[in-house]
């Protein structure tokens, strides 16, 4: 017999993020809207330089943290070598989509 979808269990979901990182800025933020190549991307400002993949550990660390989830739940999927990158981002809660659309976007009106 299945039960009704009142008392389902929410199953955690993986997304996958478009984001810009900005690397060099004076301090670390996680906000705003950069149109790129993988559509509406999250910019993400790192201190780190781009060498040795520094920006790019530092950009998935601060992604981690304003989706309030361990760093091991994001990992690059593509974007090595560039500034726009595509995180995945595992195990998240339904409402991640909400919480990007937010930094990305700014609250709603």
């Amino acid at each position: 017999m299945h039960s009704s979808g009142a008392d389902a269990v929410t199953e955690p979901v993986a997304v996958t993020v478009a984001v810009r990182v900005k690397p060099g800025a004076s301090r670390a933020r996680v906000g705003g809207r950069f149109d790129g190549p993988y559509g509406p991307a999250l910019v993400i400002a790192v201190h780190p330089p781009a060498a040795d993949g520094r920006a790019t550990e530092a950009a998935r660390r601060a992604l981690a943290e304003a989706l309030r989830l361990r760093p091991a739940a994001v990992s690059l999927r593509t974007g090595v070598a560039s500034r726009d990158k595509l995180f995945l981002v595992d195990g998240a809660d339904p409402g991640i989509d909400a919480r990007l659309r937010q930094l990305r976007d700014g609250p709603p009106e």
